[in-house]
């Protein structure tokens, strides 16, 4: 599965890169599709490479990003919200365990994004993810605002784990 991930990216790499400029954010191939997840191998305009996992519904969606330097985000994104800049402390439940409290969680147009630390918190939050059947996202006094199926999350979020791998080789060092 790691070659073919490689194989995903380095055509992103060498594809030419010429949309029009109204759309010229980033280029995508699919690289995994499960259930109700996608993982994406993402190409962005300045030239950085991120990995997307994500369930989506018409509108709405939840994503775990890696990026190059193996930074970890979550993004909930609606066609209903419209958010100035700002920030917000917010809760998610996994099913019908205890929720984790996300503070300062940054709000940008339609998105919610979060980045989780490099901690034994952040790795027991995204195995809770892969385990889980339900995802509820909620305002900071428990009361719900959107909810997300997670079927097909562990193999999505092992596929993003291997895409993310790949992102982190040096090609120039192979004995890194």
């Amino acid at each position: 599965m790691k070659k073919a991930l490689f194989c995903g990216l380095a055509a992103l790499i060498l594809a030419p890169v010429l949309p029009p400029p109204a759309l010229a954010e980033a280029q995508s191939e699919v690289v995994f599709s499960h259930k109700h997840w996608t993982v994406e191998a993402v190409a962005f305009d300045d030239g950085s490479f991120g990995c997307v996992a994500q369930v989506s519904a018409p509108g709405d969606s939840f994503s775990l990003w890696v990026l190059q330097d193996q930074t970890v985000k979550l993004q909930f994104y609606s066609d209903d919200w419209q958010f100035e800049e700002g920030t917000a402390d917010l809760m998610i439940a996994i099913d019908r365990r205890s929720p984790w409290t996300l503070n300062d969680a940054d709000l940008y147009e339609n998105s919610v994004l979060f980045t989780l630390g490099d901690d034994d918190a952040a790795f027991g939050f995204i195995k809770e993810v892969a385990r889980g059947s339900r995802l509820y996202l909620m305002d900071d006094s428990g009361d719900g605002v959107k909810d997300y199926s997670l079927a097909g999350s562990s193999a999505s979020i092992s596929a993003l784990g291997e895409c993310g791998d790949v992102l982190s080789e040096d090609p120039s060092n192979p004995f890194k």
